[in-house]
């Protein structure tokens, strides 16, 4: 038999809500029904940045520096920065993150010279405030920034995530639906939940090569007598 050849199956909104009421026993009926499921499916979405679970929405951003400005304003989308470097004559200098109580003790915030540091306001319009304050008005800021997962404004719409979530998205919208309209099952919902979260944010990681690299004092003696005799000879 022949397979499809198709490698492009996806749910729209429709689709996801309607998944998750028949898993809660129930029936999209009312455009009530689908409102709250969307009402439902944002909430979710919320608490995956809680979380952390949105690897895909990392997006890289610059912002040119002023001599003399500390503090930049960023637009209400950006839920979290993640590495940033000043970028100076086409070198990189990574800078430190701290936290509120650490730039309030700072003694000389006007201090002026390569930024080596930053906090983080996480604000409706968040801001980052660089110390030092930036001598150079050539001087480039380069970070991450974790994006907010977009809305989910009507059925039509596909999701902000990729395909391998799909399951969790179901998963996660069933449990949310069931605390309103089925609570006999909120208890099996919310472990299928769990473990479909579990493993959606076991994959939400950068995938990186490890290099394992025994140290020499955790050798055998017999390795080391070894390894001297043979240097001896």
């Amino acid at each position: 038999m022949a397979t499809s050849g198709s490698r492009d199956f996806d749910l729209d909104v429709a689709e996801i809500i309607e998944e998750a009421y028949e898993r809660c026993g129930l029936e999209l009926r009312t455009g009530y029904d689908a409102k709250t499921a969307r009402r439902s499916m944002n909430l979710m979405f919320a608490d995956w940045a809680n979380r952390g679970l949105n690897l895909w929405t990392v997006k890289q951003g610059t912002q040119a520096l002023t001599a003399g400005t500390a503090t930049y304003t960023f637009t209400s989308d950006y839920a979290d920065l993640l590495e940033v470097v000043v970028r100076r004559s086409g070198v990189d200098y990574e800078l430190s993150r701290m936290s509120r109580g650490e730039y309030l003790t700072l003694p000389n915030k006007t201090t002026q010279g390569r930024p080596s540091q930053y906090y983080y306001n996480r604000q409706i319009s968040p801001q980052i405030t660089l110390w030092s304050t930036p001598d150079s008005s050539t001087d480039t800021l380069v970070y991450y920034f974790v994006q907010r997962i977009e809305d989910v404004d009507t059925l039509a719409n596909t999701t902000d995530a990729p395909f391998r979530f799909l399951p969790c998205m179901v998963a996660g919208l069933a449990y949310y639906l069931s605390l309103k309209r089925a609570p006999e099952r909120v208890q099996m919902l919310k472990t299928i939940y769990e473990e479909e979260f579990q493993r959606a944010a076991d994959e939400d990681v950068d995938a990186v090569p490890l290099k394992l690299q025994p140290s020499i004092s955790y050798l055998p003696k017999l390795v080391l007598m070894s390894m001297k005799q043979n240097t001896h000879n």
